[in-house]
């Protein structure tokens, strides 16, 4: 099994329920392939680089899963006939990129940690 990174970006006429739906309805769509999710990531509602179908933002959402080569093919013809998915791009990760993508996972954690940290000491004082 390969490791594999994928970044779509939704609609944004979408409400925040059918985002997550969407993601949730790929997320799915790759356990029942076969593959394993190990990492989902909502970046949440971004201005674009330049205008798509006429609309300058939209909801960024990244997955990052280990599945085999074959189902790549079938989930991007998927992400290309849902109208809700404005881009997408599937990255194959190899060994320094899953090393850089745990070590910012981590990151992102011991940033949240500290947020919580300081949030409680403020309700304290």
């Amino acid at each position: 099994m390969n490791s594999y990174e994928t970044v779509f970006i939704l609609t944004p006429v979408l409400s925040e329920d059918q985002a997550k739906e969407a993601v949730q309805k790929y997320q799915e769509e790759i356990n029942s392939l076969g593959g394993k999710i190990k990492h989902s990531e909502n970046w949440g509602l971004r201005k674009l680089a330049y205008p798509i179908q006429k609309k300058s933002t939209g909801f960024y959402f990244l997955l990052e899963f280990e599945a085999a080569g074959s189902i790549i093919s079938k989930l991007e013809l998927n992400f290309k006939r849902d109208e809700r998915i404005i881009r997408f791009l599937t990255v194959k990760m190899d060994a320094n990129h899953i090393e850089w993508a745990e070590t910012r996972r981590s990151k992102i954690k011991e940033k949240k940690k500290e947020q919580k940290v300081k949030k409680e000491q403020k309700t304290e004082a």
